[in-house]
């Protein structure tokens, strides 16, 4: 008998339903914080350190009216503190979602502007580049850690 035939080890496509298996079992909530603890800390550094909107735009400088009432321990968006320590994130179960921002009424102004009061914008909300990549990694180590469990 003429012909041809192959011979298969579903080996590799076994290994692979079962990394798919594990995948159908991550856990959403505890994925959803570690990306809200780190886009709260990307966040807060923007603040603090960076001054640079998540675009890149280097964030415009006090009017010097203002400047002259801040002291040494104030820096743009930094006073007393109370805006930095006020960013925080939420967990929304059932939707998926995880939310980053401020429960202050001003943060909004600042984050976005007031231009009739004469506020700039300086953006600190929002995903650089940078950042992104760095979520990116973080999610992947995640589920390379699933992988190997």
């Amino acid at each position: 008998m003429a012909g041809i035939g192959i011979k298969s080890d579903f080996a590799a496509v076994q290994r692979a339903q079962q990394r798919i298996e594990k995948l159908s079992r991550i856990d959403r909530k505890q994925l959803l914080d570690v990306v809200g603890a780190t886009v709260e800390s990307q966040t807060r550094r923007r603040i603090e350190e960076e001054k640079f909107a998540p675009d890149g735009t280097q964030w415009p400088n006090w009017l010097d009216s203002y400047a002259k009432t801040r002291h040494g321990g104030h820096s743009l968006l930094i006073g007393e503190g109370d805006l930095l320590g006020s960013i925080g994130y939420a967990v929304y179960f059932g939707s998926d979602e995880v939310e980053i921002g401020s429960n202050l009424i001003y943060a909004a102004t600042h984050d976005q502007g007031d231009e009739d009061r004469g506020i700039e914008q300086r953006q600190f909300l929002g995903l650089s580049d940078a950042n992104q990549d760095e979520l990116d990694r973080i999610v992947d180590e995640f589920i390379d850690g699933l992988m190997e469990r």
